[in-house]
């Protein structure tokens, strides 16, 4: 395992080298780009329920979507406004880098190697996550450090590849690494019989899960043994671009804060609290210096909803998912979720 985590290093490394000479050359004016074209080009997944995946008429929906549609409705005043580009997790990055998205919104982790040596900037959590085991329960094992010997499906140019080595080699325990190059690939062969577990983030297995012919046999492993921050990134050298993105998100996660919802937001324009007037644009226009309009916020919240919204009928409660919020809630409300104020 040791020889093929170095070379996906290598690869991954040699990949950003050679695109990184066309990416200050993509990134020099995005926004403008953009409203040339008349869409946000989102990078998103090849097909994840409750993050990124096309419902049966063919739209594309989920948390990470969300955030696609979030950007369109700041810079265009409609959500609807977006290219969607299927990505797989060994794609991603070059697509970015080269300019084929402007935007990549695909269950990625935030890691130290992507953010200086792959020439993107990510721009914010939309989920703290961790890595997890999903087994069947037949296997018989109640917790990961009963998997010794077993043999794991793992996607391949992913974080998961490469902690779950760390964490196998720490403990002094063995695995087989059965690897694919798509999510659809890795839950096919466990599915098949291929490999004894499933690993990945703990969202995704949930997510995974529910696509199973029998999801009630396969059962998630309590432990978590990574930290995975997901959110969306784009790339360096357009701070603007950059600064539009990431507070898109925040706009959401404000939004949830001050009780602003996708139903209430009309009435919340008469408000008299000044941070949400603020918000909303009421109170001075915080989109000029984004070359924004003063009701970008609004657009967001009207169209797509606060970050609570987004969450619970994507991958929430009230989703196939049921994913509790956990550190994902508010930081009011006894979760890490914290977004700087609009003033």
């Amino acid at each position: 395992m040791r020889n093929t985590n170095n070379k996906l290093t290598l690869f991954t490394v040699t990949a950003a080298a050679l695109a990184l000479g066309t990416a200050s050359l993509a990134a020099a004016d995005t926004l403008e780009n953009t409203l040339e074209r008349g869409a946000v080009q989102c990078g998103v997944s090849d097909g994840l329920p409750g993050f990124s995946a096309p419902n049966d008429q063919g739209e594309w929906q989920g948390l990470d979507v969300d955030v696609c549609r979030a950007v369109a409705a700041a810079v265009f005043g409609d959500a609807d406004a977006v290219r969607y580009i299927s990505l797989n997790a060994v794609e991603r990055f070059t697509a970015l880098q080269s300019g084929e998205v402007d935007l990549l919104s695909r269950n990625t982790t935030w890691t130290t190697t992507r953010d200086t040596t792959l020439g993107v900037n990510f721009t914010g959590v939309t989920f703290y996550d961790g890595i997890g085991f999903m087994i069947n329960r037949e296997l018989g094992v109640d917790s990961v450090y009963g998997l010794d010997g077993a043999a794991i499906c793992v996607q391949s140019g992913t974080t998961t590849e490469l902690n779950v080595a760390d964490f196998f080699r720490a403990n002094d325990m063995q695995f087989d690494p059965i690897v694919f190059d798509t999510s659809e690939q890795t839950v096919g062969g466990y599915e098949a019989g291929r490999c004894d577990v499933l690993t990945s983030d703990t969202s995704q297995l949930a997510a995974l899960r529910i696509q199973l012919a029998e999801p009630d046999q396969s059962i998630i492993l309590p432990e978590i043994i990574s930290k995975e921050p997901l959110g969306p990134a784009v790339r360096q050298g357009d701070d603007l671009w950059f600064n539009i993105v990431k507070w898109s998100l925040f706009a959401m996660l404000n939004a949830e804060e001050m009780g602003i919802t996708s139903e209430n937001v009309d009435e919340m324009l008469n408000s008299e609290d000044p941070d949400i007037a603020r918000l909303l644009g009421q109170d001075g226009n915080y989109g000029e210096a984004m070359q924004l309009e003063a009701d970008w916020a609004y657009n967001i919240v009207k169209q797509v909803g606060n970050y609570g919204e987004s969450f619970e009928r994507n991958v929430g409660m009230d989703s196939p998912l049921q994913i509790e919020r956990g550190l994902n809630a508010l930081w009011t409300n006894g979760g890490i979720q914290y977004a700087p104020p609009i003033r």
